[in-house]
């Protein structure tokens, strides 16, 4: 009995690292998956020929190019798109999106919709992102049975248990079981994300070489926020899911946050506040509920044409984001850094004061260590790693296992 639930474990291992390299690489061949994997040419021949045989992968036609080298030309393998899908659902401040992505990680269907997320009644709320899911799931162009998960991302605090919302400053509603809500209206397995922490999923993603160890994703928009990735795995809280860096405390008593306390990061460095100082409203200023980034884009460009209270504002931000970086890297050594955001286009006016906050901090002795890159654009990087997540679920507890063939990935929905 022992060695036959080894046999199974042994084969869903293999499995999983077949598709794995396969996700990784998108097209390679079995050659290439054998020095990535370890595993042996006739094991992986075999695993190949199985996922193939499903549906999970197809088998990718020689190029051009490669069919003029000498020898047999190497057969590329690929996720096969129809094999399975996922669906992510984003929600941000006033902004509400779902996509629904294939197997290989195509966007095949979108919608997104502008919602006051401060004054929306809680019901309301939860129909709002239940209605724009059930659209997707009567779309006449989807084949809903290939959906096998549901990653829903917010701005905010979630539990550890990817289950709910605990706490957001889109919205004034807290622990909101969205996971459980999504599960039991459409019978699909359903994560509930922190916005960062899929950033972080999808940088690595993205850039394995730059972000694969140690590195940070810091959000610069209307809220400040944090994605962290220590020794290789996403880090969370016991209990939350982790990393809220915006409201570390950068001046004691200081400027006032939209989350109610005084001198957070955020209330020097959020979009509301570079909007506050630059307007020289006073710390004591209510923030405004969203600024938008045309807004934001027109301040940065009156802060780079003269030095006044716009550049001014962008200094304070880059002092409060250095000072709680260098902080943390007081904590964890440097770490290449992507901010991402609207702000993030604007980093060259905050990355001097950041870089000479940090420089003056513990965490800054190494500081010529200490690399960043800008993304402007946040909601692919959050759709993307939701997608990843979810897709990376189907990868290992579906496929892996060999307990579903094609076509039967996902449920029905009455």
């Amino acid at each position: 009995m022992s060695v036959g639930i080894r046999h199974d474990d042994l084969r869903r291992r293999n499995r999983a690292m077949v598709i794995a390299a396969v996700r990784r690489a998108r097209q390679p061949s079995r050659t290439e998956i054998a020095a990535t994997t370890g595993l042996s040419h006739s094991t992986i021949s075999a695993i190949s020929s199985d996922l193939i045989g499903e549906g999970i992968l197809t088998e990718s036609k020689p190029s051009e190019a490669g069919s003029l080298k000498r020898g047999r030309p190497q057969v590329g393998l690929s996720l096969n798109p129809e094999a399975a899908a996922v669906m992510t659902v984003v929600l941000s401040l006033n902004f509400l999106s779902v996509a629904v992505i294939d197997y290989a990680g195509q966007v095949i269907s979108e919608e997104q919709r502008r919602l006051d997320t401060l004054t929306i009644a809680r019901d309301a709320l939860i129909g709002e992102c239940t209605a724009i899911v059930r659209r997707r799931f009567e779309d006449p162009d989807l084949d809903v049975h290939r959906i096998a998960r549901i990653a829903l991302a917010i701005q905010g605090i979630t539990d550890t248990r990817a289950r709910a919302m605990l706490w957001s400053p889109i919205t004034p509603h807290t622990d909101i079981a969205f996971a459980d809500i999504l599960e039991d209206e459409f019978g699909i397995p359903a994560t509930m994300e922190n916005d960062c922490n899929m950033m972080a999923i999808a940088l690595r993603w993205r850039d394995p070489d730059r972000y694969r160890n140690d590195f940070i994703a810091i959000l610069l928009s209307h809220g400040i926020g944090m994605g962290l990735v220590l020794k290789g795995e996403l880090f969370t809280g016991t209990h939350s899911s982790g990393g809220e860096f915006g409201h570390m405390i950068h001046r004691p008593n200081g400027a006032l946050c939209r989350c109610g306390r005084r001198g957070c990061v955020e209330a020097y460095a959020g979009n509301y506040a570079i909007w506050r100082n630059a307007r020289q409203l006073g710390e004591d200023a209510e923030p405004v509920a969203d600024v938008s980034d045309a807004d934001m884009r027109s301040l940065a460009a009156v802060a780079r044409e003269s030095d006044g209270p716009e550049r001014e504002a962008y200094r304070k931000a880059g002092e409060a984001l250095g000072y709680g970086l260098g902080s943390l890297f007081a904590l964890i050594d440097p770490a290449p850094v992507a901010m991402v955001g609207v702000s993030a286009a604007a980093f060259d006016l905050i990355e001097p004061a950041l870089r000479k906050a940090i420089a003056q901090t513990a965490g800054g002795q190494h500081s010529e260590w200490i690399s960043f890159e800008a993304e402007p654009n946040e909601l692919p990087l959050i759709r993307e790693g939701c997608a990843m997540r979810a897709l990376t679920f189907v990868d290992q507890e579906i496929f892996a296992p060999g307990v579903l063939a094609r076509g039967s990935a996902g449920k029905s929905v009455a």
